[in-house]
C-alpha cells in the first residue's frame, strides 16, 4: 500500500487529537495563547483582530485569515492593540467561550495540536514563526475554513465531532496551501517525481537497508546527483533524513504499544538493540526505555493553552 508521505509526517509528530475552542468576543476583548509545545491555530471566522507578538510588529488579520504558530509562543488575539487581555483556558476537545464587552463582535476558531518534544524533522523546519495564510476561494482550505464555520454556528447534532475531524484536518490543509508551489522544501521534495519516490520508499520501510546506491538505482540517478537533489530539497543527505525518521517512527511505536525495544529496533532497521538505544538517544537525549516510561507517566494537556 502507498504511503502518503505527508499524512505519515503529521501523524508521528502530533501526540494528541487537537483541541479547539470557538471564541465569540465584543469589543473590547483580548486573549493571551501560548507557551505550550506544539503548534496554534487561529481563523477568523468574522471580523477582525490583531495578532501580537513581543518582539514583533502587529499584524492585522480579518474574516477568513488563517494563521498557524508553529513554535506555540506566547501571543495575543485583540480588539485594539492596547487592550488587556485575559488568559483562555479549555478543559474539553472542543469547546465555546463568550469575552468581552458589547461592542463590535469578532468571532475566532482557536486551537493546538499537541507536538512531540525533541522532535527535528524537515517539516517543522520549513516553517516560519507564524504561517499566515487567506482561505482564498479557489483553495480547498477554504472551504474547509467555510464548513468548520458553518458547524459551529449552526451546532446541529453531531457538530462537535465534525469541528474536531474538521480541526484535525485544518493543518493538512494549512500545510498544503503553505508549501504549495516552493520550489524548495518539504512538499517541493514530496512532488519531485524521483525525491518523492524515494521519501515513499523510507515511510514505507524504514526497517530496510536502505543505502544510497540503491535508493539513486531505483530512480535511475548517479549517486552523487541523487545526493545532491535530496539534499538540496529535503535540507539533509539521504541517509540522515532515513535515520531522523526511523527515530521519530520508533518513538510513535514506543508512546502506542508495549512491544519489547528489540522488536521496535527491529521495526526500524536495527539488529542490535544497542545500536537502537544509541541512535535514539542521540536524537532524544533519552533512552528509549525511559523514554517509553516518561511519556507512560503523562497525560494530555487540559487546556489548549496554558494561563500564565
Amino acid at each position: 500500500m502507498a504511503i502518503d508521505v505527508l499524512s505519515d509526517a503529521v501523524a508521528a509528530l502530533t501526540t494528541a487529537p487537537a483541541l479547539s475552542v470557538h471564541t465569540r468576543a465584543r469589543a473590547p476583548w483580548g486573549l493571551r495563547f501560548g507557551g505550550r509545545q506544539g503548534f496554534g491555530f487561529h481563523v477568523i471566522v468574522h471580523g477582525h483582530c490583531w495578532l501580537l507578538r513581543d518582539g514583533a510588529d502587529p499584524l492585522p488579520l480579518r474574516a477568513g485569515d488563517i494563521v498557524l504558530m508553529p513554535s506555540g509562543a506566547v501571543h495575543t488575539l485583540a480588539d485594539t492593540r492596547d487592550t488587556e487581555p485575559l488568559d483562555l483556558v479549555v478543559d474539553r476537545r472542543v469547546d465555546r467561550v463568550t469575552v468581552g464587552g458589547d461592542g463590535t463582535e469578532t468571532v475566532v476558531v482557536s486551537g493546538a495540536y499537541q507536538i512531540e518534544q525533541g522532535i527535528r524533522h524537515p517539516l517543522l523546519a520549513d516553517l516560519p514563526d507564524v504561517v499566515q495564510l487567506s482561505g482564498r476561494p479557489q483553495h480547498r482550505l477554504h472551504a474547509a475554513v467555510e464548513l468548520l464555520g458553518a458547524e459551529i454556528e449552526t451546532r446541529d447534532p453531531g457538530g462537535d465531532a465534525i469541528v474536531a475531524a474538521l480541526v484535525d484536518a485544518l493543518l493538512i490543509y494549512i500545510l498544503r496551501a503553505w508549501y504549495d508551489g516552493k520550489s524548495t522544501g518539504w512538499t517541493a521534495a514530496m512532488t519531485d517525481r524521483a525525491i518523492g519516490h524515494s521519501l515513499h520508499r523510507m515511510h514505507s520501510q524504514p526497517a530496510e537497508q536502505w543505502t544510497v546506491d540503491r535508493l539513486a538505482g531505483e530512480i535511475g540517478l548517479a549517486r552523487a546527483t541523487f545526493t545532491r537533489r535530496f539534499t538540496r530539497l529535503v535540507g539533509e543527505p539521504p541517509l540522515t533524513y532515513l535515520t531522523r525518521w526511523r527515530m521519530i517512527t520508533a518513538a510513535r511505536l514506543l508512546r502506542r504499544d508495549r512491544a519489547p525495544l528489540a522488536t521496535v529496533a527491529r521495526q526500524v532497521g536495527y539488529t542490535s538493540e544497542f545500536a537502537f538505544a544509541k541512535a535514539f538517544k542521540r536524537e532524544y537525549r533519552i533512552a528509549p526505555g525511559a523514554y517509553r516510561r516518561e511519556r507512560e507517566g503523562s497525560t494530555p494537556p487540559a487546556t489548549v493553552y496554558p494561563a500564565r
